[in-house]
């Protein structure tokens, strides 16, 4: 494949900053919805579910798109694909091994003493019971909890080196220009997705679990591969930005029917509308990235002095941001706050919780690679005169 480096998009920088952003108040939102979760507040609603589902269909498939991209910006820079599947070996799988012994281990912990009755001490927990490589309560241990996302990330890197080794790459950008810089650009990811949502798994859930999770492989490594190949693509990308305010306009209407369906006063879905709740999802999923993309090309693709910084810090605060909101949302519990205040002070402390261990964590050489920040460069020692 062509070795011209592709030039930082800027745009789906922004965008990226801002799925991780929305996935913090996402997970603090996870502690208030009756969905299982780690830790929960006694103050749960219904109704919070609502906004939830207001992003819940697009925003991991559009971080599996940015990762897609920002991979083929580094494998144009890297030393072969060799070298590139060891760069991005060592940038996830250290911070994943580094998260699932040390990051994940309290969200287990308060799960079990809150939800099945465990009554030891974290020491104790961590030292005789995570690492049993079995089951406690239910619960798989040691867990990948959020750190899925980068386990996935990496096993479709493996998958895009082979492909990148095996395909004529050249001629399949030239007929992935062809095929998504038209009307297909919607239409075939499209039809590709209500396949999944509303024929092979209606109202169907991911598992988050590598080897059984066809559904979840099936809708983000296509997004992985997509992202890949729009890097090297000025006219699909030109295609985002003339289909933008359609794409929108789609996604506010899959989303609304979405919303009917949960409002309607007889509760849970009647099975037979399981397809079209499922071919709903599919078009909020898939119109929405078309629109933030286009967005992001035609509006956000310039920088700012803040953006390196917080590029940068999106991988430290992705590692520890759950971890941090299981803890204080279990110290939180038995203070008997109202439910506006729990959601504030979890949002405030998350925010602050993060920044402080990616501050302090940058700063240490060591750690940085376990925080999934590039090691820093060596000093130079300049001989005495």
């Amino acid at each position: 494949m062509s070795r011209v480096p592709i030039p930082r998009h800027y745009g789906l920088d922004w965008l990226r900053v801002a799925a991780f952003a929305i996935l913090i108040v996402y997970h603090v939102g996870m502690v208030f919805v009756p969905w299982g979760f780690h830790a929960k507040s006694a103050h749960g609603a219904d109704w919070a579910i609502l906004p939830m589902l207001a992003v819940n269909a697009w925003r991991l498939s559009l971080l599996f798109v940015v990762s897609g991209y920002a991979s083929r910006a580094l494998l144009t820079r890297a030393p072969g694909v060799g070298g590139f599947l060891w760069q991005r070996t060592a940038r996830l799988l250290v911070p994943l091994a580094f998260g699932v012994a040390v990051v994940v281990p309290p969200q287990s912990w308060v799960e079990l003493v809150t939800q099945h009755g465990y009554r030891g001490g974290f020491p104790s927990f961590w030292v005789h019971d995570y690492f049993r490589f079995g089951r406690l309560g239910g619960i798989v241990l040691p867990a990948l909890n959020h750190l899925w996302f980068v386990a996935y990330l990496w096993l479709y890197t493996l998958v895009l080196a082979v492909a990148v080794m095996a395909v004529r790459w050249r001629g399949a950008q030239a007929a992935f220009d062809r095929l998504f810089a038209g009307p297909a650009l919607l239409v075939v990811p499209l039809a590709w997705l209500v396949c999944i949502h509303a024929w092979w798994f209606p109202m169907g859930y991911e598992t988050h679990d590598p080897l059984h999770d066809v559904m979840a492989h099936l809708s983000y490594l296509p997004a992985f591969l997509f992202g890949f190949a729009l890097a090297g693509s000025a006219p699909v990308l030109a295609a985002c930005v003339r289909w933008r305010w359609p794409a929108a306009l789609l996604g506010i209407a899959g989303y609304g029917f979405i919303l009917a369906v949960e409002l309607a006063p007889d509760g849970e879905a009647p099975r037979w509308l399981y397809p079209a709740y499922g071919a709903a999802h599919a078009v909020q999923q898939w119109t929405t990235i078309v629109a933030l993309i286009g967005f992001a090309e035609r509006h956000w693709n310039r920088d700012a002095r803040v953006r390196q910084m917080l590029t940068e810090a999106v991988f430290p605060f992705y590692l520890v941001h759950q971890t941090i909101i299981v803890l204080v949302a279990y110290w939180l519990i038995p203070a008997g706050l109202s439910g506006g205040v729990e959601f504030a002070l979890l949002v405030a402390a998350t925010v602050a919780g993060c920044l402080l261990f990616y501050i302090a964590g940058r700063r240490i050489r060591p750690v940085r690679p376990l925080i999934g920040l590039r090691p820093l460069p060596h000093p130079v020692h300049r001989a005495m005169p």
